[in-house]
């Protein structure tokens, strides 16, 4: 099937779902038995809900109040192999943080991570942000990140980058005024795409200076894709925006 063929957002599936693919393979090389077992034992216990379209037909937003008992709610777009949303776990354990990937080695790879922490302010959703975003109730996230992305470099995939309307509008919704989105990424025309972009979805972007986007934020830390990017001789950019409201 060609690009041009496959299906386009306002297709849907049989079940309702409509037809959504900004992200690459969803599994890798085979599993090591313990992350076998880590999505045997752990991964329904961490569910932030009911968020598919085969158990949330009608959308229902989840209860935050209670998954996370009243505290700001943090999400993560495409958490890799979870460093970094570990990190920011366990540095703010009165901030409750979503984790959506749907890719099942890194998912495997974040539970791990989880046990050994023994953090218990994560929710993990493995699957589209996309359809995450849909049950998250209306100005409910207060901040979000998304780092390294899939760049999709050919030009025309550059519509299944998470920085389109289509993705970027339903974050805006669910993120309060004020809340701060984080955007990192080692390819040149993916910030291009990103300050173009994200401005028209209602945010601002917080850079004062020229060099503003080349230096990491004070609380990151590095993840593998970050040092890959380095390997490589690619430099990585880091944009900070506030959603305007």
């Amino acid at each position: 099937m060609s690009d041009d063929q496959k299906p386009s957002a306002a297709d849907k599936h049989a079940s309702g779902a409509p037809w959504r693919n900004f992200y690459g393979r969803i599994k890798g090389k085979q599993l090591k038995p313990a992350q076998q077992r880590y999505l045997d034992e752990d991964l329904a216990a961490l569910s932030p809900g009911a968020v598919g379209w085969d158990v949330n037909p009608d959308r229902a937003p989840l209860d935050l109040e209670a998954l996370f008992g009243g505290r700001d709610v943090w999400l993560e777009v495409g958490f890799g192999g979870g460093e970094h949303l570990v990190h920011q776990a366990k540095s703010n354990p009165d901030v409750g943080i979503i984790g959506a990937e749907p890719y099942i080695n890194g998912v495997a790879m974040l539970l791990g991570k989880i046990r050994a922490a023994t953090t218990g302010n994560i929710a993990v959703h493995p699957g589209d942000a996309r359809d995450l975003m849909d049950v998250l109730p209306m100005q409910s996230i207060s901040k979000a990140f998304l780092l390294y992305p899939d760049p999709w470099p050919k030009a025309r995939h550059h519509r299944r980058r998470f920085v389109t309307e289509e993705h970027l509008e339903p974050l805006a919704r669910v993120l309060k005024p004020g809340a701060i989105f984080r955007v990192a990424t080692d390819i040149p025309d993916y910030v291009r795409q990103t300050l173009e972009e994200v401005p028209k979805a209602g945010f601002e972007w917080l850079a004062e200076g020229p060099e503003d986007w080349r230096e990491p934020w004070g609380d990151w830390i590095s993840t593998r894709y970050e040092q890959k990017a380095l390997r490589e001789g690619r430099r990585p950019h880091y944009l900070t925006f506030r959603r305007l409201g």
